[in-house]
């Protein structure tokens, strides 16, 4: 069986779409800005879905993050996108994603010189099923309350990935994120 080649979407400096480069390409040490996203998904316990990246990740491998993150591939809407990648990721199903920070944007760089440099639109989404990860994906995964998550990434921001940390420094997610679990 042949592995299908994914495409991201790059983009110019006004964050418009400029071209696609194959995803096996596009981190290295010298990565150039494209389109992703990032989704908190939360379950019937208002518990936030929190993932640790497998070994085998190319970028931030180890490290724990938000529920799911992801390139939309050409001619897919980010909504879609989320949930294609949330089931590829967690084998969930999850409700439809609803945008919180459409303007999130970070570049960082790991131990091993992978650049991150990302327009990242963050969603959040309610769990429709419970997970079953692919393990070349994630290593494991913990339903935690979310004032938890915030302390945690607060007291040793280095144990999460760099997005996530700056995502719940943003007082727009962290608002909406807090809000999911309000009575």
């Amino acid at each position: 069986m042949t592995a299908v080649q994914e495409y991201v979407l790059l983009l110019d400096e006004h964050l418009n779409i400029s071209g696609t480069m194959e995803k096996s390409l596009v981190h290295t040490n010298a990565t150039p800005l494209h389109l992703a996203f990032s989704c908190y998904i939360f379950n019937a316990r208002n518990e936030l879905l929190l993932t640790r990246r497998a070994i085998g990740k190319i970028a931030w491998p180890g490290v724990w993050t938000n529920s799911a993150c992801g390139h939309p591939l050409p001619n897919e809407t980010l909504p879609d996108a989320v949930i294609r990648r949330c089931y590829y990721e967690l084998g969930m199903n999850i409700e439809t994603p609803t945008l919180i920070d459409e303007s999130f944007r970070y570049c960082a760089t790991d131990a091993s010189g992978i650049v991150e440099n990302e327009y990242c639109p963050v969603f959040f989404a309610r769990a429709a099923s419970g997970p079953l990860p692919n393990k070349s994906e994630v290593m494991d995964f913990s339903w935690l309350p979310v004032e938890q998550v915030l302390a945690g990434v607060n007291a040793i921001p280095a144990a999460y990935s760099p997005w996530m940390v700056a995502q719940l420094q943003r007082p727009m997610i962290k608002a909406a994120l807090i809000k999911q679990i309000a009575p």
